[in-house]
């Protein structure tokens, strides 16, 4: 699927429902990804920033739960409280193992009191859904509903403007809020949510008409399609994590700078690791760092201290078109972690020089706006 396509051949039908085969095939499993890109990154990228673009996330994982949060088992699972969400919102958090490691980041939807819809990711969806029913109660009810649902996600300053004309009404959405809304004859849960740092929406739609969706937005020549070279690129800029990056099930939300989705004032799993984190110390804390040149710190390359002394790893680095520099994130071991010093990353043979900074390092978003 790493190919480069262009937009007229993007539209057509076969393109897409070959996205559908594949996801048809491989839900529950853990291997296919969007394309790589389409017209090109940084072409891609200049028209998430400044225009309007869309990702096809059909892959994403969706479960509906049916129950009280604490009576079901869902709030013991999620580490954010979900009590007090507002109904039509959305919620972050993490799900985790005993030992506090993450075996998920997701989003919870509150769709009524007692009804829920949690978004995971693809690759970890089949893992997650047996985390799910062996932690839910006997008086939950847990649906999987990825394998009848497509994802698209309309990301960009202009993707009000275009999807009104498709969605009436959206424009009530606030920030991480939800509704649902008749898009092309169906009723669909549509979020004011998305990856980039830009305003954005994502569109859950049956599976089996997706295509029509897609082709609606696409009769609109502002829009342009965006792979996932570029939506790594943007959520580096934001400094989001990505599960098997920055998350995994042997590094914990203390150590991965989420502890404000953390809430220590009710029971989850996990919860006694990270009090033990929370009194001894992290080894390890993530860090945000740009070069001081346009060279690229990559993925994999290790941090050293400007006396040569290996110190910790990137775990995710790129090439900032928007800071015109190399920009990475990485953990470095909790000694080392002096932000006032300038770090090595490299390998053996090459080194960056590098200094800390603070997340996000692209602040002219209209994520918000």
């Amino acid at each position: 699927m790493h190919v480069m396509i262009s937009q007229e051949i993007l539209k057509q039908t076969p393109l897409f429902e070959e996205h559908l085969h594949c996801k048809a095939k491989m839900v529950g499993f853990g291997g296919w990804e969007m394309p790589l890109q389409y017209e090109g990154i940084l072409a891609e990228y200049e028209a998430t920033r400044r225009q309007v673009t869309v990702f096809d996330t059909c892959h994403m994982g969706e479960f509906f739960i049916k129950g009280d949060c604490q009576k079901s088992g869902l709030d013991r699972i999620v580490t954010s409280r979900l009590s007090d969400m507002p109904l039509k919102s959305c919620r972050y958090g993490t799900a985790l193992n005993p030992q506090g490691g993450v075996i998920d980041d997701l989003i919870v939807y509150r769709i009524a009191q007692d009804d829920w819809m949690i978004v995971v990711n693809a690759a970890t969806m089949e893992k997650d859904a047996a985390h799910f029913l062996g932690s839910l109660t006997k008086e939950a009810g847990f649906t999987n509903v990825s394998s009848k649902t497509g994802k698209l996600d309309i990301q960009g300053p202009m993707s009000r403007e275009i999807l009104k004309e498709i969605v009436p009404g959206i424009q009530k959405l606030d920030y991480y809020t939800f509704d649902y809304f008749k898009v092309l004859g169906e009723n669909v849960i549509v979020s004011r949510t998305g990856y980039t740092g830009e305003l954005g929406y994502e569109i859950y739609f049956p599976w089996q008409r997706t295509q029509d969706l897609w082709q609606e937005i696409f009769k609109n020549s502002k829009v342009k399609p965006a792979g996932l070279g570029v939506r790594d690129v943007l959520r580096i800029e934001m400094g989001y994590s990505l599960y098997g990056h920055e998350l995994d099930e042997t590094i914990s939300p203390l150590e991965a700078g989420l502890e404000k989705f953390v809430d220590f004032e009710k029971d989850f799993i996990g919860r006694e690791a990270l009090l033990a984190q929370k009194k001894n110390g992290v080894p390890r804390k993530i860090v945000y760092f740009a070069s001081l040149t346009r060279r690229t710190p990559r993925n994999g390359y290790r941090m050293y201290t400007t006396a040569f002394h290996e110190t910790g790893s990137i775990t995710s680095g790129t090439f900032s078109p928007g800071l015109q520099k190399g920009i990475g994130i990485g953990f470095l071991s909790t000694d080392d972690a002096k932000p006032a010093e300038n770090f090595l990353v490299g390998d053996e043979r090459n080194k960056i020089e590098v200094h800390f900074t603070k997340k996000p390092f692209y602040k002219s978003g209209s994520l918000k706006s």
